[in-house]
């Protein structure tokens, strides 16, 4: 270890002020006098989304080439533990590669709707079922010696207005429904930090909240890191510190840190208070330079073969009543679907959106599979609208093959952070083709990449 903590006693007031918050958007800052490095934390619940120098918080540039695993909704879907340590490892890995000392996730918040446009970055509407998958992440990316941050604690569970949103929970419900989901990821897990969300928790922001801050987490769970902001999450930061917030993220250029310094001097803050939050930051700090691994690479080829494997575990087959799967290579298949030719790989939109290192195109494996494919758009991915000729050319193309394998679901646009969704439907588009195919061509494969809910009404033309 490299005795940081040892250094406090040399800090100025000032100094230790600004190391509860953030140098920019993704580096903790350093002393330089006193040899305390700055290090790095960027997004990673499914993949490292490391930001160039520079570069901008909301992912306008590109980032890093990383590995595109499958989202929360697609891991616990395997319900494969041990699977998604394995995972944590591979992160872990690519972490070190870059240098990244924390990585922003998992989510461990509770899908209370079907409608939340973030749900796909989330494990699972259960409790039991979201606890232990974030443990198990938890564990394989910390034990390649980078730190997580569990989030978003708590009661983030909605896009809409989730900065100034109040979560107004009975004790039972918040205790065995919305914290359950963080408990156990907390006591087996043992992350290094814990994000804190940006909604109101029973009349008190998140950011400044006592009971869910101190009592909760510390008291109640032992947990021994630290806890930073959500970005921009900060409202009262002499108040943040006094619940238990230590960390803000970003930067606020100064200005919050002359609030705490401030009142120190006034005594409206305990200067031991400043040192608990300071200790904890520093301790992190510690385990992060300690357990930097000089020169670090991966196999982008095996993480991306492996990758491929938990998508494959994660998988749902809904209906194959007439055993029209597995499908032969000898069978005459029309593809259908720009999705075949474009898959969506990635739960949705927002900051856990990675530049992968590669991508598979479905309408390749499937013609590397079988020469007897051919191929049908059916719709323009760009737009919602509905092309009469596609479908026409699909429904003719499905009466010429023996089956049908149409790909749908939700385009990007639909899922994202920062918005909610107000139905459950597919694209107008989508639906229509499946309807025209499936009525032509009574062996209709459908395939559907959606991270969350999806309302299937209409479809009971299709046998299988």
């Amino acid at each position: 270890m490299q005795g940081y903590v040892k250094k406090m006693k040399e800090m100025t007031l000032e100094e230790k002020a600004g190391l509860c918050s953030g140098l920019d958007f993704w580096h903790l800052k350093g002393i330089e006098r006193l040899d305390i490095p700055s290090v790095m934390v960027t997004d990673g619940p499914h993949g490292l989304r490391k930001q160039a120098e520079g570069a901008d918080h909301l992912g306008i540039y590109d980032s890093v080439p990383a590995t595109c695993f499958p989202s929360a909704v697609g891991l616990a879907s395997t319900w494969d533990k041990e699977l998604v340590r394995q995972v944590g490892v591979a992160l872990g890995e690519e972490a070190q590669a870059e240098e990244v000392a924390v990585l922003l996730g998992p989510g461990a918040n509770i899908k209370r709707s079907p409608l939340c446009g973030r749900n796909f970055e989330y494990f699972s509407e259960d409790p039991f079922l979201s606890s232990e998958m974030a443990a198990n992440h938890i564990t394989g990316v910390q034990s390649q010696g980078i730190g997580t941050s569990l989030k978003h604690f708590a009661a983030n569970n909605q896009e809409y207005r989730r900065m100034s949103t109040d979560a107004v929970i009975d004790e039972r419900t918040l205790r065995e429904i919305y914290l359950a989901s963080f408990e156990q990821a907390v006591k087996k897990g043992k992350p290094w930090t814990v994000m804190c969300a940006y909604n109101k928790v029973n009349g008190d922001y998140a950011s400044e909240n006592h009971k869910l801050l101190t009592e909760v987490l510390r008291d109640d769970w032992r947990f021994e890191g630290f806890v930073v902001s959500d970005w921009g999450a900060v409202n009262e930061r002499v108040d943040g510190l006094k619940a238990g917030l230590e960390l803000e993220m970003p930067s606020s250029n100064g200005v919050n840190d002359i609030k705490i310094i401030e009142a120190v001097k006034k005594g409206e803050l305990k200067e031991e208070t400043l040192n608990i939050a300071v200790e904890r930051i520093l301790n992190i700090v510690d385990k992060a330079i300690s357990n930097r691994k000089q020169n670090a690479t991966y196999d982008k080829n095996a993480h991306h073969q492996f990758a491929r494997k938990v998508a494959a575990d994660g998988m749902v087959l809904l209906k194959n009543e007439q055993k029209v799967l597995p499908l032969s290579p000898d069978t005459n298949i029309v593809v259908i679907g720009s999705f075949a030719e474009k898959p969506r790989i990635q739960g949705g939109g927002g900051s856990s959106h990675i530049n992968p290192t590669k991508v598979d195109r479905i309408l390749d494996e499937m013609k590397a599979y079988s020469s007897n494919i051919t191929y049908e758009a059916g719709y323009d991915l760009a737009t919602d609208m509905v092309d009469d000729q596609k479908i026409m050319k699909a429904q003719q193309a499905a009466k010429n093959a023996e089956v049908a394998v149409v790909f749908a679901g939700l385009p990007d646009r639909f899922e994202s952070e920062g918005y909610d969704r107000d139905h459950l439907q597919i694209p107008e588009n989508h639906r229509l083709l499946i309807e025209a195919v499936a009525e032509m061509q009574p062996n209709t494969i459908v395939v559907l990449s959606n991270a969350r809910q999806l309302k299937c009404h209409g479809w009971k033309m299709l046998k299988q």
